[in-house]
């Protein structure tokens, strides 16, 4: 099903995630969105494994995304 009005659409999790600590540092990150997996011994396992546990967290790791592309 094509969804041309969701620029998440075919974006994995992960790839999110790589694009992110490529622009930022993990301090950015848990400077930015508040959350303990991009502050204590981060990586990217850990947080996926914590995002995908966690909507609400997930939310802002995808609208800080978004602002990243632009």
């Amino acid at each position: 099903m094509q969804q041309p009005n969701n620029p998440l659409h075919g974006v994995k999790l992960s790839a999110i995630m790589e694009h992110l600590t490529q622009k930022y540092t993990w301090e950015d990150l848990a400077g930015q969105i508040n959350i303990n997996c991009f502050k204590s011994n981060p990586s990217i396992k850990s947080s996926l494994k914590f995002l995908r546990r966690t909507p609400w967290a997930r939310k802002k790791v995808e609208e800080l995304y978004l602002k990243s592309i632009k």
